[in-house]
């Protein structure tokens, strides 16, 4: 019998707010987080806002001396899965640590110690180069700290797949405690690239939003004056288990992962499929794994990046796995509030999709004002909307052509 796995707990790091709760109070109020940049002087560049996490204290959480050896997507993810942990009620101790895992993924990983890094290189010469360095850069850093914080010793690994780095992640961690190997699986995404190097790469193939003059309403998925995505930052991870573990603790479950899908374009290195048909054939998959019909889904959080090609190429794939159901399902981008979180965007929207399935409330889309006839899907525009909904879908496609696809249901006996 397949084994059911189950949400108990969330914990993020997002550009509205440094936990869950004000997280989730922003996005059914419409806020946006996006600002400009703080972090530099992007005087220089073609984009010069973002959607930055904002008074965020590595120090408070994990000392002066430890958060100098963490690159600020570690110190993201440790704050998102202490936080996860703590929501879930879990207790980690000698009866369970060999059975809790991590799978914790991000898509540019220490970018930030790194470019900092290479200046050091150049000015003062490679014995003045940071001996944690390595440490600080690889993508694994962020699931191998939380063991160490945490003591848990199951398996542990980084997904890196781009932009559906979060979504792969929390699929891969269920299938982990599917096939037996764990019962808890902290599973996320942490990502921390407003940094020069990666705006300056991101400017240079416009990819970005240039709506220097007006940031808040420059992320606006589906819409037809759509110039770009923002880019954002933070980490979300989930705390899955067995549905054995959360009942035998007695803890509260919030929703239960009944599908994922996952596939490739096999296309561009950094456009999507025309007709979406990559990411057509992952949300097919995810049906399948859920032993579900198109009919059965309620909600759709898009991936929603508010580039041209991305959002004409979702719809197109939604269009092609629900046919005309597909204008019948709330379709919602929470990257208008939040910026496109990369490798930790996936993460933060399924922590949204539990719940919208806890509270029957949609986000919306904000900004969504003038109707592009080839995005013609309900985007649930501008407000928060009611809807009593049992099955949700995520989508979340990334460069490389990666596509990844979560159904969480209400969980019922």
């Amino acid at each position: 019998m397949r084994r059911r796995i189950v949400v108990t707990g969330i914990g993020c790091i997002s550009p509205l707010a440094n936990d869950w709760p004000e997280t989730w109070k922003a996005l059914v109020a419409g806020e946006s987080g996006v600002a400009p940049i703080t972090k530099f002087d992007a005087s220089r560049y073609k984009t010069r806002f973002a959607a930055e996490a904002k008074n965020f204290d590595p120090v408070a959480l994990l000392g002066a001396k430890e958060a100098r050896r963490m690159d600020r997507f570690t110190q993201f993810a440790l704050a998102a899965g202490l936080q996860a942990v703590e929501h879930s009620g879990l207790k980690i101790d000698e009866t369970n640590r060999d059975r809790v895992g991590a799978v914790i993924g991000t898509g540019i990983g220490g970018v930030s110690s790194m470019a900092d890094q290479m200046t050091v290189l150049a000015e003062r010469g490679p014995d003045r180069v940071s001996p944690f360095l390595v440490p600080m850069m690889l993508a694994d850093t962020a699931p191998g700290m939380l063991a160490i914080q945490l003591g848990i010793r199951g398996p542990n690994f980084a997904v890196i797949t781009a932009c559906a780095t979060g979504s792969n992640a929390i699929g891969e961690a269920a299938e982990v405690i599917r096939r037996g190997s764990a019962e808890v699986v902290l599973a996320g995404g942490a990502e921390a690239a407003i940094v020069p190097l990666a705006l300056a790469g991101l400017g240079a193939m416009t990819a970005l939003s240039t709506r220097n003059d007006d940031p808040q309403r420059a992320s606006r998925p589906f819409d037809r004056n759509r110039d770009g995505f923002v880019i954002g930052e933070g980490a979300a991870v989930l705390v899955l288990e067995s549905l054995e573990s959360a009942q035998g603790r007695g803890a509260q479950i919030l929703a239960e992962v009944t599908g994922y899908g996952t596939s490739d374009d096999a296309f561009h290195i950094s456009a999507p499929a025309e007709n979406g048909a990559g990411a057509a054939l992952c949300m097919k998959l995810a049906l399948e794994n859920a032993s579900l019909r198109p009919q059965d889904i309620d909600y759709i959080n898009a991936h929603g990046t508010s580039t041209f090609l991305n959002d004409k190429s979702e719809t197109a794939a939604i269009k092609t796995t629900f046919g005309a159901q597909a204008y019948k399902i709330p379709v919602s981008s929470i990257k208008s509030m939040t910026g496109h979180l990369l490798g930790a965007s996936g993460a933060l929207e399924a922590a949204v999709c539990v719940q919208v399935i806890q509270e029957g409330l949609m986000p919306p889309t904000i900004n969504y004002e003038t109707p592009d006839p080839e995005c013609d899907l309900d985007y649930v525009p501008n407000q928060a909307r009611r809807k009593n909904v049992r099955h949700v879908m995520s989508n979340s496609f990334g460069f490389g052509g990666h596509n990844a696809t979560l159904i969480l249901s209400r969980f019922e006996i």
